[in-house]
């Protein structure tokens, strides 16, 4: 296929993509039929039928890529009738042109451009994920720096601070972080937060913020009352996990949050060292 025809088709598909007021992309099936060249409208349904069918077996639900819908549209004699389309969604899309004829050059390319398009998104949720993972493990790295103040502050050292969080996390998880430790494989010399999932870095920061505000609120000085507020702490936002069906000591743990960090950061300095351009195709 040649470059131009390449361009030329990736605008006109980007050109028919429309969004619904939430922001979900969609294309419309008789806009689609035309796209892949396909002259009649029953035809073009039975490809449909098959995406269907390729939807529902790969786990997904129909409903929530194939919509049906009508619209209005002039005749011949320039009266309006109302007829049969379809929303599609990127995946649909993807599933009806996997089930096209990929003799049809249209075909071909919608097959490669939908794939294209949609392991995109792919890699953009994970690396939202990723990211929020990040900025979740930083957020808990500064708030207990901030409870190891208060307890300097207000017991007149931070040596106990170990000791507190040890505790919180045995309230947490109903087992000891050693314990854990060893479930997740984590080595002895590493936090175990960083290896800990998203949820469980914002449950213990949830819980270790409440600690502070008592902490100081109440004026505790002592690292009995601390831990005990922290212990209570750590056991309602567990009591609340499980009300809500997640038990923190069944999760997997996560890939070390360090070579996320590291790698998130290399693809960082690598796109600044080649930005896109305006004009220019960001695969170049």
């Amino acid at each position: 296929m040649e470059p131009q025809q390449i361009q030329t088709l990736t605008t006109t598909f980007e050109g028919h993509a429309q969004r619904t007021e939430n922001g979900v992309e969609y294309w419309l099936a008789r806009d689609l039929q035309h796209l892949l060249g396909y002259t009649e409208w029953r035809n073009f349904l039975k490809i449909v039928g098959k995406a269907k069918t390729a939807c529902e077996v790969s786990g997904h639900s129909i409903a929530d890529h194939f919509v049906d819908v009508n619209k209005m549209v002039e005749i011949g004699s320039g009266a309006p009738r109302e007829i049969d389309d379809l929303m599609l969604t990127r995946f649909a899309c993807y599933l009806v042109a996997q089930n096209g004829d990929p003799r049809k050059p249209e075909i071909a390319f919608a097959q490669t451009y939908f794939a294209m398009q949609t392991r995109r998104a792919e890699l953009i949720e994970q690396r939202l994920l990723e990211t929020e993972r990040v900025q979740a493990r930083r957020k808990l790295t500064d708030t207990e720096k901030e409870l190891s103040s208060v307890i300097y502050e207000q017991t007149g050292g931070n040596r106990d601070f170990a000791l507190i969080r040890s505790k919180g996390d045995n309230a947490l998880f109903g087992k000891s972080t050693q314990a854990m430790k060893a479930q997740w494989r984590v080595p002895d010399s590493r936090p175990l937060a960083d290896f800990a999932p998203t949820i469980i870095l914002k449950a213990k920061d949830f819980a270790t913020e409440i600690t502070i505000h008592n902490a100081r609120t109440h004026g505790m000085q002592t690292e009995p009352q601390i831990s005990r507020e922290h212990v209570s702490n750590n056991q309602a936002v567990r009591q609340t996990l499980l009300d809500r069906g997640i038990r923190p000591e069944s999760l997997l743990p996560e890939e070390d949050v360090k070579k996320v960090e590291r790698r998130l950061a290399a693809e960082e300095r690598k796109s600044l060292r080649k930005p896109s351009r305006l004009g220019e195709d960001d695969d170049a």
